[in-house]
């Protein structure tokens, strides 16, 4: 998406709410279901169009988990850290696949093919441990599954 695209979707977004501090997270949720993420420029606006400092604004997204500030990726690799899974080796997992893909959780590789996240608890214990590609759960992961996945997927 360029940057004309970009500000033409927030602003499309913002014509739509008051201008009331309520609708901040209404609003950064919707300008994330349009952008993929909150870049800067966007915080920057949505504080404008609020009459809010860009603190606020980052101060509320940055408490919410659901709100992310860096582009993701064409493929989401999820990675649970609740206690089953990390009991059954998921940290380690996590460490190899940021060394091998360049990136730290949070973080997008740099041709924006894979995004790389940690998640406290998916819900899956009995298969720990759970690694999440694009939403599809593969349980009784370990590095080599995991590999595998990641090169079908690419």
């Amino acid at each position: 998406m360029t940057t004309a695209e970009a500000t033409s979707e927030l602003g499309a977004v913002l014509s739509r709410y008051d201008g009331v501090r309520s609708d901040l997270i209404p609003i950064l949720q919707d300008v994330q279901d349009e952008l993929g993420y909150l870049p800067e420029e966007a915080v920057a606006t949505i504080a404008e169009h609020l009459n809010l400092s860009k603190n606020d604004v980052f101060g509320v997204a940055t408490f919410f988990t659901q709100f992310r500030f860096n582009a993701p990726g064409e493929h989401c690799i999820k990675v649970c850290q609740g206690t089953a899974c990390h009991v059954r080796g998921s940290g380690l997992i996590v460490d190899e696949l940021s060394r091998k893909l360049g990136v730290a959780p949070g973080q997008t590789t740099a041709d924006r093919k894979f995004s790389l996240e940690r998640v406290a608890c998916y819900g899956s214990c009995a298969l720990a441990p759970v690694v999440i590609i694009d939403d599809k759960v593969h349980g009784r992961m370990d590095m080599k599954k995991t590999e595998k996945l990641i090169e079908e997927t690419a």
